[in-house]
């Protein structure tokens, strides 16, 4: 969805100012050149693009969903604004990172737009300022269909996005590429990985893990399937690196961590609050939170101390039982920032 989002944005500015097309850079690990459009229109200080959403074969209920953006100039010189159209959902609870009563626009879609405008409207900028507007005309449809409901997402879809870059989900396709991480990492000499549950937790775990690059395993949901692997292929040492909320879900057994499949169990959260002597109002905040981020929020909030040690405790115990004992592990969470919230390591 950033893709698609990102890339209206850019071209439609070019269309807006040279009324001629451009190619949008998709930044993460490497530069993708991206340009495709469905439609779009421009006038005298706006202009309006659109492009059909493709999933992959990530199972997404927006795949195949017109995404437009429009683009005007404002009187705020060097400002770039962004704001959620019609079909953009309003945010209403709290735990996830997002201002409520705003739209649910994440920050990583936002920054790609607002990078990629910098960079080619570097000269408009000087003397204009550009307001981004995100619609999905099919949005309030299709949230309904989503975990928005659950999240406190109202009337319509949210943007989500980490990377630009849509990764296969079939099981097949993702397991097929975690084996050959690991096989590339064992060819290259390497017998000790980080798994990460994804780009962010990659990029801070590589802050305080001195590997070379093709240690580090994006396991995505496939926590079980990844260590079992870790165990078959002889690794001497696994990171298991993530957030709390894939890893509330590794410590509860679960090996398969999409939200599609498995949902953060929020008794068994409170339950290990309980452990770590959590008094009762806390542990009824826990039970009724909107997202394990939510959770992480009750409990700094609160200052309760043990809990995430308990959870990477769990997570190790799990991960160790999946590896079938073959496999040590050193098990990390990172609160948003980077920052390492408890670790457990037995060898």
């Amino acid at each position: 969805m950033n893709t698609s989002v990102c890339g209206r944005g850019k071209k439609i500015k070019n269309w807006l100012y040279n009324r001629k097309f451009c190619y949008c850079s998709i930044k993460s690990s490497a530069i993708i050149n991206y340009q495709a459009t469905e439609s779009g229109e421009f006038e005298k200080n706006k202009a309006k693009c659109s492009v059909i959403k493709d999933g992959g074969d990530d199972p997404d209920v927006t795949h195949g969903a017109e995404i437009i953006v429009e683009l005007t100039f404002t009187e705020n010189k060097n400002q770039i604004e962004i704001d959620g159209g019609e079909g953009v959902g309003i945010v209403t609870k709290p735990g996830l990172g997002l201002e409520i009563n705003k739209p649910a626009i994440n920050p990583v879609p936002k920054k790609m737009i607002t990078e990629n405008l910098q960079e080619i409207g570097e000269d408009i900028l000087k003397e204009k300022g550009i307001r981004v507007v995100i619609s999905v005309p099919r949005g309030k449809e299709l949230g309904p269909k989503t975990d928005n409901p659950r999240l406190g997402i109202k009337d319509g879809i949210s943007i989500l996005g980490t990377s630009g870059i849509v990764i296969p989900f079939s099981t097949a396709s993702y397991a097929a590429s975690i084996r050959q991480n690991l096989d590339v990492s064992i060819a290259m000499g390497n017998d000790i990985v980080v798994l990460t549950t994804g780009g962010r937790s990659e990029d801070f775990a590589k802050k305080i893990v001195d590997l070379p690059e093709h240690c580090f395993v994006q396991m995505g949901d496939f926590s079980g399937y990844t260590i079992q692997q870790c165990g078959k292929k002889n690794i001497k040492k696994a990171y298991v690196v993530g957030f709390i909320g894939k890893l509330a879900k590794m410590a509860a057994g679960v090996k398969q961590t999409h939200v599609k499949g498995s949902k953060v169990d929020m008794n068994f959260l409170a339950e290990l609050a309980k452990k770590v002597n959590a008094d009762e109002k806390i542990i009824d905040s826990i039970k009724k939170a909107n997202t394990a981020r939510h959770v992480s929020e009750i409990i700094q909030e609160n200052k309760v101390e043990g809990f995430f040690e308990l959870i990477c405790t769990e997570v190790y115990r799990h991960m160790r039982n999946h590896s079938e004992e073959k496999v040590p592990i050193d098990v990390i969470l990172f609160d948003f920032e980077g920052n390492i919230l408890a670790r457990e390591s037995k060898g």
